[in-house]
Order: C-alpha cells, then structure tokens, then sequence
C-alpha cells in the first residue's frame, strides 16, 4: 500500500464564496478522526467533519475560518466542512461584509 500524496495548499487560492445554506464558521478545537468543532456565525457551535475529497488535499488547524455546510437532520449540531479560507482572503470576507469584524 502506497502513500497518500499530500498535495501543495496552491489549490486555496481560489475564492468560495458562501453558497445558500452555508455558513462560515471559525475553528474552535480540533476533536480527532476528521471531527472538528466550530463557532459559526450564526451564534452555534456545530461538530464538523472534513469531507472525504477535501481530507488529504488541505490541513485543517485552530482559528482558521472554514466554510461550513450544515446537515439536513441535526443542522444545528453537525455538519461538513467545505473550505478553508487563507488569511488574505479572510481579510477580504471582512472587507465584504461577509464576516462580521469581529469574528
């Protein structure tokens, strides 16, 4: 059995901009097994799992912003991570009005 190829972050250069039913949340502690727990901005704190296509591709710490998809069921318990935001396009969400300022 092979490695993994751990590809480069150059991929995040991309913008995503939140789509309807998507919230942008903040890292609050990371819970092991894919599993990450997130502030969102809508006031909840939901357990998030790294989605299978993005687990190996992009690597998930504490205080970055990701963008978060809510479950169907439990939607204000659970949820997937879509996307991780870099700083400079952080920077820019706040610009925008898309993250309140002090988030």
């Amino acid at each position: 059995m092979g490695k993994r190829k751990v590809l480069s972050e150059a991929e995040l250069k991309e913008l995503v901009l939140p789509a309807e039913g998507e919230i942008l949340g903040r890292v609050i502690k990371l819970l092991g097994s894919d599993h990450i727990l997130v502030k969102c901005v809508d006031g909840k704190n939901r357990i998030a799992r790294i989605r299978g296509k993005l687990k190996r591709k992009i690597w998930v710490r504490d205080n970055d912003v990701v963008l978060v998809a809510p479950w169907d069921f439990k939607s204000d318990e659970r949820g997937d991570i879509v996307w991780r935001y870099t700083l400079a396009q952080v920077d820019w969400l706040k610009a925008n009005g898309y993250l309140p300022p002090d988030f």
